[in-house]
């Protein structure tokens, strides 16, 4: 819980987090672990977390945002080049195994870069308010 805890709490990585309220505690984790847990048990698909060398480097993976299957990912600053390839992943389990036929990620105004999804196919698809907080919206349709 503790690399949670501190990768929840990195300015640098809370500033693209708008949905992150207060401390993120010993309390907040294991609430968060809980919720991303009943996620594989409701819906067959959730986060994974991610580990590199024994190192916790990030979680990320699939969720119901509405009826849109979602791809959210968040990385330890140090391993924000490795996006692109953790995302592939991801997308290989959404339309592969899930076969599922979009993939939205929806992106706050502070991520600004976004060419890696962008080169992965995803396209601009509007706007979202989720608890006050703004989104953009980008869609990959599995391609037949």
């Amino acid at each position: 819980p503790v690399a949670i805890i501190n990768l929840m709490n990195d300015p640098a990585v809370r500033r693209h987090l708008p949905l992150a309220q207060g401390e993120f505690g010993d309390v907040e984790c294991a609430r968060f672990v809980a919720n991303k847990e009943r996620m594989w048990e409701e819906n067959g698909f959730g986060p994974w977390a991610f580990v590199l060398d024994d190192e916790f480097i990030g979680w990320g993976g699939l969720q119901l945002e509405g009826d849109d299957v979602d791809v959210g990912l968040v990385l330890s600053q140090k391993y924000w080049g490795a996006g692109p390839t953790l995302y592939r992943r991801i997308l290989t389990h959404a339309f592969e195994e899930l076969c599922v036929d979009s993939v939205t990620a929806l992106l706050p105004p502070s991520r600004t870069r976004v060419s890696a999804l962008r080169r992965l196919g995803f396209c601009e698809d509007g706007e979202v308010v989720l608890q006050d907080q703004h989104f953009i919206r980008y869609r990959l349709i599995r391609s037949r």
